[in-house]
């Protein structure tokens, strides 16, 4: 099952080296499945306990032999690379949390939310690759937390037909705009003030992290210089729609990719 959904991952099956591949298909399977008890509508009714259980199996790794392919799979990930289990619970409780919480008062609460639902991403990825440095651990955290919040400002208009509004209220109030102004689709001045201040936010994150592919070695430098230009040129993306993602979700095209890969190469 992990190589399936590692089939489904073409960043990962261009760039890693081949004796690294199981083991970021085991993360990506992992994830892949609990992102989906947390989110697809067949799991509704039941996302808690089959998030638990999930929990419950990776909390069994080294206690007891595991009997569903994802957790054999992980299971060797973790003991042959000595991976500690707390980054995937900090997964977990992410998708937890989305079961029972859909609002967000202030942007700390946002932060603590990336801290667990993306970051933790990042660092598995280095520590899969042999990285283990503080340094590299935050920088990664920065590129990390500014692709969720660029996915969360591209997704508003998606995330609120699932009832959910990662902009903090505190926000609103700041910019004169409210939630029942977002839900009757009012695109003025006040929205596209408070976009661009969350633009703004996530694009300081990525200049704090943009020193970390120079610091990798290659293909890993690569695939990391691609998702912070891919990140980038969805926040630029958002700014030619003049911040209006109410009406518009921005995506990036295929043909976007291409001079987003060749600025990678050459690293520019």
């Amino acid at each position: 099952m992990a190589d399936r959904h590692y089939e489904n991952f073409p960043v990962a099956s261009l760039l890693l080296p081949k004796r690294l591949r199981k083991h970021v298909a085991a993360l990506y399977a992992f994830a892949r499945i609990a992102d989906d008890f947390s989110d697809e509508p067949e799991y509704e009714g039941v996302r808690r306990e089959r998030l638990l259980e999930w929990r419950s199996m990776l909390a069994d790794i080294g206690k007891r032999p595991a009997t569903h392919p994802i957790f054999l799979a992980l299971g060797r990930t973790l003991t042959e690379l000595e991976l500690p289990k707390e980054p995937f619970d900090d997964l977990l409780s992410a998708f937890l949390q989305d079961t029972e919480k859909s609002r967000y008062e202030t942007f700390d609460e946002v932060l603590d939310y990336c801290r667990r639902s993306a970051n933790p991403v990042g660092r598995i990825v280095l520590m899969i690759h042999g990285y283990n440095d503080p340094e590299l651990f935050r920088y990664s955290d920065a590129i990390c937390t500014g692709l969720q919040l660029a996915n969360f400002w591209q997704d508003v208009s998606v995330d609120l037909k699932k009832d959910r509004v990662y902009i903090p209220a505190e926000d609103f109030k700041a910019h004169d705009y409210s939630e029942a102004d977002l839900r009757m689709g009012v695109y003025n001045e006040r929205f596209k003030s408070l976009m661009k201040f969350e633009v703004s936010r996530a694009r300081a994150l990525f200049d704090q992290g943009k020193p970390l592919p120079e610091k990798l070695h290659w293909p890993l430098s690569l695939e990391i210089r691609l998702t912070w230009y891919g990140g980038m040129q969805i926040l630029k993306l958002i700014r030619k729609l003049d911040f209006d993602t109410i009406r518009t979700r921005p995506t990036l095209k295929k043909r976007e990719w291409i001079p987003l890969v060749a600025r990678a190469l050459i690293g520019t």
